[in-house]
């Protein structure tokens, strides 16, 4: 998350077996009569935006065996599916080719959707209180976990303590995800049971915060947050099936008809390959392979994998934290934290290592990199590698690509890179972005259209749960670089902002082309994959602060309605 999840409480509450994981995943939507296979469907809207340029609006589209069957007029369509069809109306929607969040964790937002959710908390008491009113879910064991919390949201502004939470919890071990899953903030019961002291070293590519004493003051950075792990106790098979179940439901509701899953563990992908194998996978995924973890082994002896809706053709390593919690690796010290340059999670030659064996099997290389030195280091790595290996076809991606220099911004886009981004966090880190890196850094950060221009495939996503899945709230942020008050007026950084239609086309094509798949959808036309997703707004031509307010309306999956608004 923004990006790892290595550890965080995605990986702890979702450590996902294959036993006993025959949980229901979401089914067709009822409508108006039940599709027949082999029958053609034909879905009427106001407006079909195709992204075709061949045809590019159309009012109708007829989808057979989970193909699109013909696009155009309602006339056209009728005439070429003959009297048979099966005929969805949709009145006033807007219908867009399927939209894919390009960086999100699934087992992140099963833990986030049953932990206590700590987003927008404004005070310590604030999470002292949700705490107080935790759900049976939000605990692992005696465990009671929770994520979301942002120092920077309180008036302190500084990083909290494990005495902030000892009062109120004396007894009961707490782990609480900071937003960014690059921090976790423990209390003094779960520091103990983690045996986390004065004397425990900080490791490689972490840090234990400590107080004046020396003595740990309940916040682990990054690696660090990995000596909380073999504390905490499994969940039940149930569980973590149940867990994952709510997660795809959801993306399907928020409109979502795939995910790239930004580093995968073993135990989840298993899962999926079963449900994929049994036709009730939900949604398409686009699986990175998790390769920080020793999972990496079995990944690598394993090689891509492609199934129905399941695939795995890509690999993702994270070089450094995040910009929130100071961890992003920075080529000069932080304007607000003299000496210190963020952390390099791997060593550049264990990254170079990895690198290559997973190229060398094949795999596509994603890599987290928020800092401009782990930028840096990224591109002098993949593009050495290509040129030892003459593999230049790779599409590798640079996920979140946040802070740049001019010139790798430039190379990035020479060297046929994916900057795979996240416009949300452009909204979410604007009201302190620019206290971490200054005044002159920050004209290379979260600078969509200096990447465009320099060849960049823009992909957009949202590095759910740290942000909300929702794509409507993407689409906006990209358009606007506003909150949603409409804050700051004309938006951050201004000139970095995306049309409309780029919006639409980095859920979308860029997607599709990001993970090979450019050929069978991201638009809507005779013979590619039926997804798409009808919304009440056009997310192109209607006003930014509709989308606000807009509603999905229906998701569709290789022809399978997975999510219907209406539906009972």
């Amino acid at each position: 998350m923004r990006g790892r999840l290595g550890w965080t409480l995605g990986a702890l509450l979702l450590l996902v077996g294959t036993a006993g994981c025959s949980k229901r995943v979401p089914e067709a939507a009822a409508s108006e009569q039940p599709a027949v296979p082999g029958v053609p469907t034909v879905y009427v809207a106001k407006r079909i935006r195709t992204l075709d340029a061949a045809r590019p609006e159309a009012q109708a589209l007829a989808v057979r065996d989970g193909k699109v069957l013909a696009v155009g007029t309602r006339e056209e369509v009728l005439a070429a599916v003959g009297p048979t069809a099966r005929v969805v109306e949709l009145g006033d929607a807007t219908v867009v080719p399927g939209l894919t969040d390009s960086h999100g964790h699934l087992a992140g937002l099963a833990s986030a959707l049953v932990g206590v959710r700590l987003e927008g908390t404004a005070t310590r008491d604030e999470v002292r209180d949700r705490l107080s009113k935790a759900p049976p879910t939000a605990y692992q064991g005696e465990w009671l976990l929770g994520q979301g919390w942002d120092q920077n949201h309180w008036p302190e502004k500084a990083f909290p303590t494990h005495a902030d939470l000892d009062a109120a919890f004396p007894r009961t071990p707490v782990a609480l995800g900071r937003v960014d899953g690059h921090a976790l903030w423990l209390n003094s019961e779960a520091l103990r049971r983690a045996r986390i002291d004065r004397n425990t070293k900080d490791p490689r590519g972490g840090r234990i915060l400590r107080g004046p004493d020396g003595e740990p003051t309940g916040v682990l950075v990054d690696n660090a947050m990995d000596l909380a792990a073999s504390a905490l106790p499994a969940p039940t098979d149930a569980q973590r099936a149940a867990r994952l179940t709510a997660a795809l439901e959801h993306c399907a509701r928020v409109g979502l008809t795939g995910v790239h899953d930004a580093g995968m563990d073993l135990r989840t992908f298993r899962l999926l390959q079963d449900w994929d194998k049994a036709g009730t996978l939900p949604l398409r995924i686009y699986a990175m392979a998790d390769g920080q973890t020793a999972d990496r082994e079995q990944y690598l002896k394993d090689g891509p994998f492609q199934g129905k809706l399941l695939t795995m053709r890509a690999v993702k390593l994270t070089l450094d934290g995040a910009l929130g919690s100071r961890g992003a690796a920075l080529h000069a010290a932080y304007s607000d934290e003299p000496g210190h340059q963020g952390l390099l999670l791997l060593s550049p030659e264990e990254y170079a290592a990895r690198v290559h064996a997973f190229v060398a099997r094949g795999f596509q290389v994603a890599t987290h990199a928020i800092g401009d030195r782990a930028n840096t280091l990224v591109l002098d790595t993949l593009l050495h590698e290509m040129e030892a290996t003459g593999k230049k076809d790779g599409r590798h991606r640079v996920e979140h690509a946040q802070i740049m220099t001019e010139q790798d911004i430039a190379r990035l886009g020479a060297n046929g890179f994916v900057a795979s981004v996240q416009p949300t966090h452009a909204t979410s880190d604007m009201p302190w972005a620019q206290t971490r890196v200054g005044p002159e850094r920050i004209h290379g950060a979260y600078a969509w259209q200096k990447l465009k221009a320099a060849g960049a495939v823009l992909t957009l996503g949202s590095d759910f749960p740290v942000e909300r899945p929702d794509v409507l709230a993407g689409l906006y942020a990209a358009r606007t670089r506003q909150d949603a008050s409409g804050q700051p007026p004309g938006g951050w950084q201004p000139d970095q902002r995306l049309s409309g239609m780029e919006a639409l086309e980095g859920f979308t094509v860029g997607a599709a082309y990001a993970s090979f798949a450019e050929d069978r959808r991201g638009r809507l036309k005779q013979g590619q994959d039926a997804d798409f997703v009808a919304l009440s707004v056009d997310p192109v031509d209607a006003p930014p602060a509709d989308l606000l307010t807009a509603q999905v309306r229906m998701t569709v999956v290789a022809g399978r309605e997975v999510f219907r608004a209406d539906a009972k």
